[in-house]
């Protein structure tokens, strides 16, 4: 295969393009992504059960805590409202010890895991009447106590915050978090917490965001997904809910709660007990864009619940149906108004006075019209107000949940009828598809013919060998591969493909709703898919425009990009071919003789793992380059040379 790399360049290449896409799905969030290590902190878990369009919540505010040690006779463990620490989640435990030996701990997860050089953070509110002793806390393994901290203060009748640090000299594997009284007696307890000292703004899982930062991600688009539209109105996303005082943010179920209930699960799971406690909430999504640089994209719901789930929805005619579209509007003053507005003035109040300079809002996360769902109505009401106050706001429409359908079909043809009269209309539209490998290398000239009149969002995508709960397997190097293959066609495109993000983000093994997944993760250590390491390569190795190039037969998918500020040239070269492809090069462009080769090569099967981190992930080789070179592509492999050009 011979490519001729000319000197002149084509389109431009959106800065940023490659992003990543960010839902509460897997404990990808609480559990995950959220350092608080306690689950059901608050007391106010909800159990979910059922299916599409019968749905159930009961109340479960002991799930996650349990008198310690088990067998213990003499502790009890009651749910209580009558005094609540605040009434936006009013229950709280009240805990009764009949001698020092009674305790109380907490699920964890799977237990609390403790590193030697952090402090863990501890905090609770508490309160007691005629208690006067003090409270410990302490981390437990095999009833063998590895961390401590007593708090001597005695109790008093007022809901009052208490905190302690938590140090250990040797690692703690999933451990016991322990709370005990000092005296026998009864102590009212509410919002306990544990993170450790790492904590990125004290708030985010260190080793995941720096996964998240080795990607150099040109935006973050959240909350979601499905949990944007809920499997009901009422369980929807609702980011007024997400701010404000973290205490104060009401708990919600989770939509993938649900997930995988049938019949003869009698509509109930291991997942029933998956919340959403909101301690990272839009306030927190903005800040994480900022430590990332990367700009925030908040998807909003519409008035439409999970189409997957209901046919639930809000008429456009009602009075509720503008609730929504002021929540878009406040959405706006809270991240760029003035501190003097209402809700610049709770930006301000919760630590950040300048704006967060939000340009994009995505218009529902994966809605179709259909006759239930009169999406496209929606959206002209939602642009039409938007704009009417914020004309600079870019929008993102909704193609659906795919890209073969007649609902994709469809939103096409109403974005450019619209467009046409309005070209601030959309700025992009979202395209989703979870497909086999193989449509993916069949695909690598999907966009090619497209016409250029309205940007492309490839919002979710991935390649799929198989789909299911807890299933890392299917995160293996043939998917990766496939969509590597499929990304030099997304940036050989990219005057019209302007972001794109792969999904979902984050899966706690164990606990995934949804496989592959790009990013897995324990209670303790976490690693990178060979679909992380595809996308780390497009987004930190990609050039600012396309340079035109000339080729003969094309054997395997390939994209040229040239940075013009770095003067580097980048060729990628994806071989999903069972043979080598031997593939001659030739530049018009002044090379200096020096570069780098990236390869990521395996077998189809082959995956990282917590044991095997990087057992496919790419390697770099120094490159000694010319006008002309040949260059031997390896079967299943990803190359990508970097080559410096001058004078």
């Amino acid at each position: 295969m011979k490519i001729q790399i000319t000197d002149k360049p084509g389109v431009s290449i959106s800065k940023g393009m490659i992003g990543l896409f960010f839902e509460d799905i897997n404990y990808g969030l609480d559990g995950g992504l959220h350092a608080e290590m306690i689950e059901n902190r608050s007391f106010e878990f909800m159990e979910a059960k059922g299916d599409k369009g019968r749905f159930s919540e009961s109340y479960d505010g002991l799930y996650g805590w349990t008198a310690y040690p088990a067998e213990s006779s003499g502790a009890t463990l009651q749910i209580q409202t009558e005094q609540p620490q605040n009434e936006v989640n009013p229950h709280y435990l009240e805990f009764t010890a009949a001698d020092r030996q009674n305790a109380f701990t907490n699920k964890a997860y799977d237990g609390v895991s403790l590193k030697p050089g952090l402090q863990y953070q501890v905090s609770f509110y508490a309160r007691a009447e005629g208690y006067a002793g003090g409270i410990e806390v302490s981390v437990e393994k095999n009833s063998t106590v590895m961390a401590q901290a007593i708090i001597a203060t005695a109790v008093g009748e007022e809901w009052t915050r208490y905190t302690a640090q938590l140090n250990c000299s040797e690692p703690v594997s999933y451990g016991d978090f322990v709370i005990r009284l000092d005296a026998p007696g009864t102590v009212c307890f509410d919002f306990v917490s544990m993170i450790p000292s790492n904590a990125v703004l004290g708030l985010f899982r260190r080793d995941l965001v720096e996964l998240l930062q080795e990607m150099k991600p040109g935006f973050l688009r959240f909350p979601g997904g499905c949990i944007v539209e809920g499997y009901n109105l009422e369980n929807r996303y609702q980011w007024k809910q997400s701010v404000g005082a973290a205490e104060q943010r009401r708990n919600n179920s989770s939509r993938w709660a649900m997930h995988g209930n049938n019949e003869e699960n009698h509509y109930t799971s291991e997942y029933s007990h998956y919340n959403q406690s909101l301690g990272i909430g839009f306030y927190e999504y903005f800040l994480l864009c900022e430590y990332l640089v990367a700009r925030p994209i908040p998807v909003l719901n519409v008035g439409l619940a999970c189409q997957f789930q209901s046919t639930e929805h809000v008429g456009v005619h009602d009075e509720d149906f503008q609730k929504y579209i002021q929540d878009a509007l406040d959405l706006l003053e809270f991240a760029n108004g003035p501190v003097e507005s209402q809700w610049g003035a709770l930006r301000l109040q919760m630590g950040h006075p300048a704006p967060f300079g939000l340009e994009l809002i995505g218009l529902g996360n994966e809605q179709w019209e259909t006759e239930h769902a009169d999406f496209f109505t929606r959206y002209d009401l939602f642009e039409q107000a938007i704009h009417a106050q914020y004309p600079s706001v870019q929008l993102i429409g909704s193609a659906g949940p795919d890209v073969s359908s007649e609902h994709y079909t469809r939103a096409w043809e109403y974005y450019r009828k619209r467009a046409k009269a309005n070209p601030n209309f959309v700025y992009a539209v979202d395209e989703h598809y979870y497909v086999k490998p193989e449509w993916l290398c069949e695909n690598v000239h999907f966009y090619d013919q497209y016409p250029r009149d309205i940007k492309v969002f490839a919002g979710e995508y991935a390649g799929h060998y198989g789909n299911g709960m807890n299933a890392p397997h299917f995160n293996s190097w043939g998917a990766a591969l496939a969509e590597a293959a499929f990304l030099t066609g997304l940036e050989r495109n990219a005057d019209i493909v302007v972001l794109a993000s792969y999904a979902p983000l984050f899966a706690r093994l164990g606990y995934a709703q949804w496989s592959p997944d790009m990013i897995w993760f324990d209670g303790e250590n976490s690693y990178g898919t060979p679909s992380y390491y595809v996308q780390q390569i497009y987004s930190t190795l990609m050039g600012t425009k396309v340079q035109q190039t000339v080729h003969d037969q094309e054997e395997i998918p390939y994209t040229v990009s040239y940075d013009e500020q770095q003067q580097v040239l980048y060729v990628k070269l994806v071989n999903t071919l069972e043979r080598s492809v031997t593939v001659e090069l030739e530049t018009e462009m002044s090379l200096t003789g020096l570069g780098e080769a990236y390869v990521m090569q395996g077998q189809e099967e082959d995956v990282n793992s917590i044991g095997t981190p990087r057992n496919i992930a790419p390697h770099s080789y120094p490159l000694e380059t010319a006008g002309s070179m040949v260059y031997e592509i390896g079967p299943k492999s990803f190359h990508v040379l970097k080559m410096y050009c001058g004078a």
